[in-house]
């Protein structure tokens, strides 16, 4: 990826996530319009998606809600990082499908709500009420959807033979590890000060009030809680991806040298080793190749030498 790929595709979620902004500050000054069968109707969504976080108490669930937007976000990021080829249709889904989510998001940290002001109405039915951002994430999903199937052999060849889940699994689980370990540090570092802040704050402004505690401090450990160990997932699993590309070229390393030790692949045309987009360690390449042309060197310096020598024998 060039840096003029870089600010397309986090220029186009910028652009999304603006768009989404002007037309909810829009859509703000309106009550009910309607336009055949497009209806404008302005409604404050205090809820989540299929009934996510139901349970918590309002203030709780805007702060986890929005928490979980930033948190998509992250996520974002890393798998645009991980992703080895350039392929801008997969990369520019991503960040539509994500700057639509974003939006809403920004609605909960601005305002605690989500602002839905458009409907469809055919006849008697009438769709649910969504905004520009809901529409936006589909066009993101669609593109996400063709580029799996239209450029999954690249992102997955089948002839891969680094296709297998560890390439190298004791360095590659001690790195996963350690990644995940000091994210776990990291995290109770924040869980510990966040929940002693809101516990005692709740006890300067109520006093020792222990059902507020009951309904605010203990539901934000628990949601805390989820959101760690769904973040430490991810951290193994980036941390394994990452090793991936580490133990990856070694591994390729490894078996150039044992082939041409063996005397393989001397003859061959082309790249002596050719590493994936993506992978760490890509001098190795250029290493490869000297050691390639300085075995074929010596090699023909040896039959040339031994072909002088039956020369020499037969002559006497």
């Amino acid at each position: 990826m060039k840096r003029k790929d870089w600010i397309i595709v986090i220029g186009v979620l910028i652009f999304i996530v603006v768009i989404d902004q002007i037309t909810k500050i829009w859509a703000s000054g309106i009550t009910e319009r309607n336009y055949g069968f497009l209806k404008l109707i302005l409604i404050h969504n205090h809820g989540a998606m299929l009934g996510l976080f139901a349970d918590l108490p309002a203030v709780l669930r805007i702060v986890t809600l929005s928490t979980s937007g930033v948190f998509i976000l992250s996520i974002y990021a890393l798998v645009q990082y991980l992703i080895p080829l350039r392929i801008l249709p997969l990369r520019l889904g991503l960040s539509i499908l994500v700057g639509g989510i974003f939006g809403n998001v920004l609605d909960r940290i601005l305002y605690g709500y989500v602002i839905d002001f458009i409907a469809v109405r055919f006849g008697n039915w009438n769709s649910p009420i969504w905004n520009v951002a809901d529409v936006i994430q589909w066009i993101g999903y669609a593109m996400i959807v063709y580029s799996i199937m239209k450029y999954g052999e690249q992102l997955w060849p089948n002839n891969n033979i680094r296709k297998t889940f560890w390439v190298n699994k004791k360095f590659q689980i001690k790195y996963a590890s350690l990644f995940t370990i000091t994210g776990l540090f990291l995290t109770l570092i924040s869980v510990v000060f966040s929940y002693t802040y809101l516990k005692v704050t709740i006890q300067e402004i109520a006093g020792p009030n222990q059902i507020l505690i009951d309904r605010f401090a203990q539901p934000f450990l628990i949601s805390f809680l989820v959101l760690a160990l769904s973040f430490s997932i991810i951290l193994f699993t980036v941390g394994k991806m990452i090793s991936h590309r580490i133990a990856g070229p070694l591994f390729a390393f490894e078996r150039f040298l044992n082939d041409v030790l063996q005397g393989k692949g001397l003859s061959k045309q082309g790249a002596a080793l050719k590493l994936r987009a993506g992978d760490e360690f890509k001098h190795l390449e250029e290493l490869a190749e000297q050691i390639k042309n300085k075995l074929i060197k010596m090699n023909s310096e040896k039959t040339v030498e031994v072909v002088e020598y039956k020369n020499g024998q037969e002559s006497e």
